[in-house]
């Protein structure tokens, strides 16, 4: 998301955000009613209804008197709290209003135990609770526009939240007094370091200590070669640990818009290793970090000199004719292109599929469909055309304000005003090295994904004049969805699995995007959801799954063995044709912007 354009993310808020805002700030203001029904019969309000938004008075005006009810009893606590007011030490004066157990925000016992920071608190839950009840009160013809509202609606009330601001939060007026202010050189000195590293039209905040890591030795580690390289990928060959392997070896697809070492981060969560480590031969693409030079590649580039280019290699060196493929989030929306794309050439050489958090129908693409709507697809369409390039830290700020409060405004507090360094943290480290994306790829993905939903439609899409039709895909498969996924949801992502026509298995884990794939074997966190059938929708695949403990990796490793082939010996790492050309995790993954 880019910061200066987002008044123009939701035509509802660029046409309607003057009768919005009045209704907003006569809410906070505690109006009388006569007002806001005055203001409910303006021309505008009878513009608004007209286009599909419906205002349920009677909601917002039982809303409203519960608000000022609340106001005035806040006031009333506050006003005896400030003037020393002494209680019964047994009883306890309830809050007027509470911040959900999981917001962290108020964790400091001050927001609690002092008068003025409580009343601060308690002040702005209220008006928020009110903005929010506003805004459900409006009830839209299309459920696109309802979401960008409400998620605009919550990015402004996280934003004016106390705890941003230097003289309203207690810990860093603490942290003020204690240090004489060097904290608030410190953040300063932190907020023009980031400024350096970041692109002109957007803040990329620092979130982990980035000199704390080191590839090919804290990440990336597994060992392992680059056997095959070209403009956009280096081809990965991981060093066997077990005698005998599988005959069918195993390509991983990692997201191009990210690194692939996500799957290879340490002991604890290396998918890669752990693969190894159960007889499979290891191949992972790793994609280049592009500049504008590789702006004109695009996703049919990206098909052939990355999966399809992979395939060539592999079959070479292990003499396999079928080959295992992951697919990892936006990889395996490439996966499955490019399965299409082949069948309808005759090569079957891919032998099953396995999707990773992937999106193949896009009609619910979650809150990252706010950003892309049809009013500002086409402005980053042109920004990125005259770029070359999509910046990679754009998307990144993108998909940190998914989640503003845990990933954007707690570093802001902790950088800038507490003058803090982040700690280290490897998944955050992983997430702040983006990766930047051709322009002519981004065109066609965000075309025919997010924007049309083409890629669904037999036929709608065509790479080098193939149809691409999913619902023609017999290969076996096997997705896996998170229930916490704030970028693919699991509903959205089952609905993929219910297009293709082969043999599908679908598995739900627990936890999000990230942490959900990577929960190891040894050291699972989260259960996973399993239901051999495959229902009509996802709800009733839901209440039919059965709860399992533990990583959903041997269900995987259980699916994929009977269709790897028989045990072979162990493979070495290149070949006379393919050599070695430097060790994993390669000179591709490391370049940062």
């Amino acid at each position: 998301m880019e910061l200066n354009h987002q008044k123009e993310v939701s035509d509802f808020l660029e046409q309607y955000s003057d009768v919005f805002n009045t209704m907003v700030k006569q809410v906070l203001s505690g109006s009388d009613n006569d007002s806001l029904n005055s203001m409910m019969d303006s021309e505008k309000l009878t513009e608004l209804l007209s286009k599909g938004v419906k205002v349920d008075t009677a909601e917002l005006f039982s809303k409203q008197m519960a608000f000022m009810t609340q106001q005035a009893e806040l006031w009333q606590n506050a006003t005896k709290a400030l003037l020393g007011e002494k209680v019964n030490p047994d009883s306890k004066v309830d809050p007027v209003v509470s911040e959900e157990r999981s917001d962290r925000r108020f964790k400091d016992s001050e927001w609690s135990e002092n008068p003025v920071f409580n009343y601060l608190k308690q002040s702005y839950l209220l008006n928020s609770n009110m903005m929010q009840e506003t805004v459900n009160s409006l009830h839209f013809d299309d459920p696109k526009a309802e979401e960008q509202v409400k998620f605009y609606t919550r990015q402004y009330i996280s934003s004016v939240s106390p705890t941003n601001n230097a003289l309203t939060n207690p810990e860093v007026c603490r942290d003020i007094l204690e240090s004489k202010g060097e904290n608030l050189i410190k953040g300063l000195q932190n907020f023009m370091q980031d400024l350096k590293q970041s692109p002109a039209d957007a803040l990329k905040i620092s979130q982990t200590d980035v000199d704390a890591f080191t590839l090919g030795e804290d990440l990336a580690y597994t060992p392992g070669d680059v056997i095959y390289q070209n403009d956009l990928i280096q081809l990965l060959q991981y060093k066997a640990t077990t005698k005998k392997v599988n005959e069918v070896p195993l390509l991983i697809i990692p997201p191009f818009i990210n690194k692939y070492y996500v799957l290879d981060m340490d002991e604890q969560k290396s998918l890669i290793k752990w693969a190894v480590g159960q007889g499979h031969t290891v191949f992972v693409i790793s994609w280049v970090n592009p500049d504008k030079t590789l702006s004109h590649k695009g996703f049919n580039d990206y098909m052939k000199e990355g999966p399809i280019a992979s395939l060539d290699v592999i079959e070479e060196l292990t003499k396999s004719s079928k080959v295992n493929v992951v697919g990892y989030c936006i990889g395996g929306t490439l996966l499955a292109t490019t399965q299409s794309y082949l069948l309808a050439k005759g090569d079957t050489r891919i032998n099953s599929l396995t999707f990773l958090t992937t999106l193949l129908d896009f009609e619910e693409p979650g809150e990252i469909g706010v950003y892309l709507s049809e009013k500002m697809i086409p402005f980053l369409k042109k920004d990125i055309n005259e770029k070359g390039i999509l910046d990679g830290r754009v998307l990144g700020l993108a998909f940190s304000m998914l989640r503003e409060n845990s990933l954007f405004w707690s570093y802001f507090v902790n950088n800038y005003l507490k003058g803090k360094d982040p700690a280290p943290f490897d998944i955050l480290y992983w997430n702040s090295d983006s990766s930047n994306l051709p322009a002519e790829t981004f065109d066609f993905y965000m075309t025919n994904t997010y924007q049309e939903n083409n890629l669904i439609k037999d036929g709608a899409v065509e790479v080098e004049g193939v149809p691409i039709e999913l619902s023609k895909i017999e290969t076996p498969s096997y997705f896996l969805a998170t229930i916490a996924d704030h970028i693919v949801l699991w509903q959205a992502s089952y609905k993929g699995a219910k297009a293709l026509s082969g043999p599908t298995r679908f598995v739900l884990a627990g936890s999000g995007h990230l942490a959900g794939v990577i929960n190891s074997v040894d050291h699972g966190k989260y259960p996973h959801w399993i239901n051999d059938e495959l229902s009509d929708s996802a709800e009733h695949w839901f209440e039919g799954s059965t709860k399992k403990e533990g990583s959903w990796w041997t269900d995987w490793e259980e699916w994929v063995v009977p269709q790897s082939g028989k045990k072979v010996a162990a493979r070495k790492q290149g070949s006379k044709k393919y050599a070695i050309i430097e060790a994993a995790p390669g000179s591709y993954v490391r370049k940062r912007i």
